[in-house]
C-alpha cells in the first residue's frame, strides 16, 4: 500500500509574473513563469530573462 500523507494548503494570493526569456543555445524567444525553464524549441535549460 502506498501513502503520500495528509493534504497541504497553499495560498496563492498574488499574480504570477510572466517573464520573457531567450535561449542562449538556439536564440528562441519565449515567455514563461518560474526558474530553470526549458526552451520550447531545442529543450535546452540554458536561458535567460530578456
Amino acid at each position: 500500500m502506498c501513502s503520500v500523507g495528509d493534504m497541504f494548503d497553499i495560498d496563492i494570493s498574488g499574480e504570477a509574473k510572466v517573464n520573457e526569456y531567450i535561449c542562449r543555445d538556439c536564440g528562441k524567444e519565449f515567455k514563461g513563469i518560474g526558474k530553470n525553464l526549458r526552451c520550447p524549441a531545442c529543450h535546452s535549460m540554458n536561458s535567460e530573462v530578456k
